[in-house]
């Protein structure tokens, strides 16, 4: 039986540290805030007593990760010396594009996902998603057509996308078809991040890529951090706390990104099914180790009814979920119950 509760972004205590010569001052708690990637802001904290300089050389791992990954995912603009998504959508339609191994693997996985939640994360929406986006963009905003969206809609498929693994490229078959890794890529590339910091043997860390957090191991006491779900339909206040360590947290609402006409606001999240903003919940909040897969699922089931998508998380191990209804009501998948303090 579900309970109630709610939505997800940590509030990391920030201590600024000024290094002195060439000393190496064990530091209790600190933060670096990263700009740029992922048309976010990132934060890097530290719990874990190190040293200034061997906190700023573990920023620098994750930031160029995160660099490297934006620019790999990037949709809008190509870079010097590499193939990126955005050449692989200019390129719809014509030869296959060789790209990064990285990449490849990203595709692989988005695929994967798309399987496993039945179509409700797909990166294949390109087209749906770009009419979305204008409409967002335009001044006034504006709704998509009916008929630009049933239109769009015949664009997209994993059937359209070849992957050549062994070869490392990517051919888009249809000239009007693109991809949008925007459901998953800034939680993969945090994953990525966090397994190289992992493998330095590095623990007590919080990366915060605006709101996907992911915990590495505990504080140096032992104890996890503790995050703050917020109100979707008061973004300004807190619902509730969940303590967390050594996992993702990550959440999608149509709270921060939406579309307002009429009246109405229309999220980001599109449902396949209708090509319009899905109005399930108010927010999705998605708890598991896998930054990756918990950005996919938190998309997956934002878009889809609650009994699906609770079927959808129990079908995954060591995955749980909590809901806000549009309603304010809260649900959350029991695993959460000892770990969870309502405000």
């Amino acid at each position: 039986m579900a309970r109630r509760i709610s939505a997800a972004i940590l509030i990391p205590l920030i201590l600024i540290v000024l290094l002195a010569g060439c000393s190496k001052p064990k530091v209790e708690t600190q933060s670096r805030v990263l700009y740029s990637y992922f048309d976010t802001v990132t934060m890097v904290s530290s719990y874990a007593g190190d040293d200034v300089v061997s906190f700023e050389a573990n920023c620098i791992i994750v930031e160029d990760i995160l660099r490297d990954y934006h620019r790999m995912m990037d949709i809008y603009h190509e870079y010097d010396g590499m193939n990126n998504l955005c050449t692989v959508n200019l390129n719809a339609g014509k030869d296959p594009v060789k790209v990064d191994p990285r990449l490849i693997e990203v595709l692989l996985f988005s695929k994967r996902l798309c399987d496993l939640t039945g179509g409700k994360m797909d990166i294949t929406m390109g087209s749906v998603l770009s009419l979305w986006h204008e409409a967002r963009a335009a001044e006034p905003q504006h709704l998509p057509s009916e008929e630009a969206l049933k239109k769009a809609g015949k664009h997209m498929g994993f059937e359209l996308l070849e992957i050549d693994e062994k070869n490392s490229t990517v051919r888009i078959t249809d000239p009007e078809a693109s991809i949008d890794l925007g459901a998953v890529g800034k939680g993969f590339a945090t994953e990525v991040a966090a397994k190289a910091l992992e493998e330095k043997g590095v623990t007590g860390y919080v990366i915060n890529a605006g709101g996907n957090l992911r915990c590495i191991g505990t504080k140096a006491d032992g104890s996890g951090w503790v995050t703050g779900i917020r109100k979707p339909q008061d973004p300004d206040n807190l619902a509730l706390t969940v303590t967390i360590s050594n996992t993702s947290c990550v959440t999608s609402g149509g709270y921060e990104r939406f579309l307002e006409f009429g009246g109405v606001r229309y999220s980001h999240l599109i449902d396949k099914e209708t090509l319009w903003p899905a109005f399930y919940h108010g927010s999705v909040t998605i708890i598991t180790e896998d930054s990756g897969l918990a950005d996919a699922l938190a998309t997956a089931v934002f878009c889809m009814g609650y009994e699906d998508g609770l079927a959808l998380v129990e079908s995954f191990d060591n995955v749980q979920c909590i809901w806000i209804g549009n309603d304010g009501h809260i649900l959350h998948t029991k695993g959460l119950d000892k770990k969870i303090k309502e405000l």
